[in-house]
């Protein structure tokens, strides 16, 4: 048997970043703090097989203030982050104008700097753009981007490690719970039985897996995305990150004609599907997608491919942070559908706070609250790629 004051199961993003603010914190630092992972090489982990991009055109204000945190962190990690500011751009036909246009007021309410923009513009920009179904163009012009995910990953993990977080190898199998509900230990897969007096549930899509071992509802599960890497002579200068209205999203990746791309799955979209990129979803949907709003991509190549989860939470699209009603010495860090990656730094620092102070102190992640689910008020995220 083995004790912390703070056990956070799972060292992917979301983990760390947890681990690293709080052991910065004053508080925290008297704190006896381990991460349980069960792979150091993270081969499984979505930190490691998301497309790494970060951008502020969300639906919601807060999912807009945790991008613009993330953003401070990795434009203050400097080279190591790899950040490309070049934005998002979202594509809409006449029957999405609207939609996109009430977005566009919110997010430059919370301070994003983003531009609507006509076909005409859109085609002055980028020439190479297919515009002649479209009606608008909302385009990210800084503060939006991609980066070095992994970079990412690995520097919040240092500084946890530098700080004296512990890290420990193992697979959490069960979540122990005593009569009054409170938990009391993790069981992991060698029979050891890790206790704290905080636990954080921060192992991704398998989250949800894991908390029903105990009786717990969290609708967190792996749903399988596919991300294709092909080569064009079409270089598509200054290329941001585009979202298409057909569900088609790609980007450059480095300078030299290679782009990574994907879309919503074409076959089923069960839970936990095999890791291998699903077979037909390019030739059959991405590619004539891409040639047809970029003509000069109909002779591209393709080069490879590969699939990650996105934790998703069926709930409502959003992450769940804080602790069940049911449980409360179990704290939830999951859900997040695909955009946890660029919200670990503000999830990782409120974490921290809510188990240093018992409250959040520089941005209030309540709208997040698991006790939305009982109470059947989603706080939904329309902006899910």
């Amino acid at each position: 048997m083995s004790k912390s004051s703070v056990l956070i199961i799972g060292g992917g993003a979301i983990g760390s970043a947890i681990a690293a603010h709080l052991a910065a914190l004053p508080e925290g630092r008297s704190r006896s703090i381990t991460v349980l992972e069960r792979d150091p090489s993270y081969a499984q982990a979505s930190s490691a097989l998301s497309a790494a991009s970060i951008r502020q055109q969300f639906s919601t204000p807060l999912n807009i203030s945790l991008s613009q945190y993330g953003l401070q962190q990795l434009r203050a990690m400097g080279p190591d982050a790899s950040l490309v500011e070049r934005g998002y751009l979202y594509l809409s036909t006449p029957e999405g104008a609207e939609g996109l246009r009430e977005l566009h007021a919110l997010q430059c309410a919370a301070g994003a700097d983003i531009a609507l923009m006509t076909p005409a513009q859109l085609n002055q920009r980028w020439p190479w753009l297919a515009t002649q179904d479209l009606a608008l163009g909302s385009w990210g012009r800084s503060g939006e981007g991609w980066f070095d995910g992994w970079g990412l990953l690995q520097h919040d993990r240092r500084q946890a490690l530098q700080q004296g977080v512990r890290y420990l190898q193992a697979e959490a199998m069960a979540l122990e719970r005593d009569a009054t509900g409170t938990l009391t230990g993790v069981r992991c897969a060698d029979g050891t039985l890790l206790q704290a007096e905080h636990y954080v549930l921060a192992c991704g899509a398998w989250s949800g897996t894991l908390a029903a071992t105990a009786g717990l509802a969290v609708p967190v599960s792996g749903k399988r995305r596919s991300v294709y890497v092909f080569r064009s002579p079409e270089k598509a200068p200054s290329s941001p990150l585009l979202i298409d209205p057909s569900g088609l999203w790609f980007r450059p990746e480095g300078d030299d004609g290679l782009f990574i791309c994907g879309g919503p799955p074409l076959g089923p979209d069960d839970d936990f599907l095999p890791l291998d990129p699903e077979p037909d979803l390019f030739e059959e949907r991405l590619w004539p997608a891409l040639a047809e709003r970029v003509p000069g991509f109909e002779s591209l190549r393709p080069q490879r491919a590969w699939a990650g989860y996105y934790e998703m939470n069926n709930f409502d699209h959003n992450g769940l942070v804080g602790a069940l009603p049911e449980c409360p010495n179990l704290l939830l860090a999951c859900g997040f559908s695909g955009h946890g990656l660029q919200h670990a730094p503000g999830v990782g620092r409120g974490v921290a706070e809510l188990i240093a102070y018992g409250e959040y102190r520089s941005l209030d992640l309540a709208p997040l609250s698991p006790t939305r689910i009982a109470a059947g008020q989603p706080y939904r995220e329309l902006n899910v790629i």
